[in-house]
C-alpha cells in the first residue's frame, strides 16, 4: 500500500494530551477548551505529526505544551506572525493559532488583521475572558467599559474591540463565536474552523474565575442561557427562548424580538444564511446592543464564511510561474531594480 492511501491510526482524545502538569487555575475555563480541542483532533483526518499549534504569551498560551503535537510557544501577540510564516513555508500542515484578547487584539493586534486579510489556512482560537490573566488583573482590549480593575481603579474609559466586527473588517473568510462552558457546541465549531479552506477566526467566551469571574455567566447559566442565547444555524430562523418562543425578524436593516406566540411564526424571523456577507455584519454587532435597538439575545455559531484563495496557494503558483517561464532568478539583478544611475 503507498503511503498516499495507507490509513490512518486510529487515536483517541488521550492520543494528544501530554505528561506536562496543567498549570491554570482550578475552575479555568481554558481546561474546557483544551478538553474539547483533544476530543476533535482524532476526528480531523490529519497525521498528529503535521499537527501545529502555535501560541503567544498569556495564560492560553500555555496550551502548547498541553497537546501532544508540533508546536510553538512564541512571543507576544506574534504567534499569527509566526504560524503564516510555517503556513507559508509548509503548507501541507494544519496549523492553530491559540491566542487570547490581550495577545492577539493589542500588542499583537495588527499581526491578526494581516493575517485574516491575506487568508492563511490557519485556524485562530481567541480565548475571550476580557481581562489580562497572567499578568494579574489588568484590563484588556474587550473589557467592557467602567471596568474597574488593578490598571483602572476608577473605571476604565476605553471602547472595547468587537473582536468578530474587527474580524470582519479584516475580511476573513470564516468567523464565528463559542463558549468554554457549551462543549458540543464548541466542538461543532471547532470542527467547522477546521474543515474551513481559509482563515478561521474562532472567538471562544472563557471565563476567568479568578480576575473576571462571571463575565459570561449571563450565557452559560441555565436559568439564562436560552433567553440570552441565539444559536444561528445555516438555512434556519433565528429563534431564542426557553419555549423557543421569540424570534428575531428584520425591520428594514434593524433586527427586532417577535413574540412567535402572539402573532408572529417562524416564517416572519430571519433566516440565516453564512454568505450572506451585510447580514453578518449585523450579526456582529448584535453585541452590546441594549442602547441602539432593545435588548438583544447574543448570538453564537458560524456567522460568516466564504470562499477565497489562500495565500500559501497563490504564493505557490506564483513562484511555479515564474520558474517556468524565466528559470532561476537573478539575484543581483532584482536588487539592483530599474531605477539605477552611472556616474560619469
Amino acid at each position: 500500500m503507498s503511503a498516499s492511501t495507507t490509513a490512518l491510526p486510529t487515536l483517541t482524545a488521550k492520543d494528544f494530551a501530554t505528561d506536562q502538569e496543567v498549570r491554570w487555575c482550578p475552575g479555568c475555563g481554558d481546561y474546557s477548551i483544551l478538553a474539547q480541542v483533544q476530543k476533535i483532533m482524532p476526528s480531523i483526518g490529519v497525521p498528529k505529526e503535521n499537527i501545529v499549534i502555535v501560541s503567544g504569551i498569556g495564560c492560553s498560551s500555555r496550551f502548547p505544551y498541553y497537546m501532544n503535537t508540533y508546536g510553538m510557544h512564541s512571543i507576544h501577540g506574534r504567534a499569527t506572525a509566526i504560524a503564516s510564516g510555517l503556513k507559508a513555508a509548509r503548507p501541507e500542515l494544519s496549523v492553530w493559532v491559540v491566542t487570547g484578547d490581550g495577545d492577539s487584539l493589542s500588542i499583537g493586534g495588527n499581526h491578526t488583521i494581516h493575517l485574516l486579510r491575506r487568508n492563511f489556512d490557519i485556524n485562530v482560537l481567541l480565548f475571550n475572558n476580557q481581562i489580562y490573566g497572567l499578568t494579574k488583573g489588568q484590563y484588556s482590549p474587550t473589557s467592557e467599559e467602567h471596568k474597574i480593575t488593578k490598571s483602572t481603579p476608577f473605571g476604565s474609559i476605553d471602547h472595547p474591540f468587537n473582536p468578530l466586527a474587527l474580524a470582519m473588517g479584516a475580511d476573513a473568510t470564516f468567523i464565528a463565536r463559542s463558549m468554554d462552558r457549551d462543549p458540543k457546541h464548541l466542538q461543532e465549531m471547532l470542527m467547522r474552523s477546521q474543515q474551513h479552506k481559509g482563515a478561521s477566526f474562532l472567538e471562544i467566551y472563557q471565563n476567568c474565575n479568578i480576575f473576571n469571574d462571571g463575565a459570561f455567566e449571563i450565557f452559560t447559566e441555565k436559568g439564562t442561557k436560552p433567553e440570552e442565547t441565539l444559536f444561528v444555524e445555516h438555512g434556519k430562523p433565528l429563534i431564542f427562548g426557553a419555549q423557543k418562543n421569540k424570534g428575531i425578524k428584520l425591520d428594514g436593516f434593524k433586527p427586532v424580538v417577535v413574540d412567535l406566540n402572539n402573532g408572529a411564526s417562524a416564517d416572519d424571523c430571519w433566516i440565516h444564511d453564512e454568505r450572506d456577507f451585510f447580514k453578518a455584519q449585523t450579526l456582529t454587532r448584535m453585541f452590546d446592543s441594549t442602547k441602539l435597538e432593545g435588548h438583544l439575545p447574543r448570538p453564537f455559531g458560524v456567522f460568516y464564511e466564504t470562499d477565497r484563495p489562500c495565500y500559501e496557494d497563490v504564493m505557490a503558483m506564483q513562484i511555479e510561474e515564474i520558474q517556468a517561464s524565466k528559470g532561476k532568478g537573478n539575484l543581483d539583478k532584482l536588487l539592483r531594480g530599474n531605477e539605477t544611475w552611472t556616474i560619469a
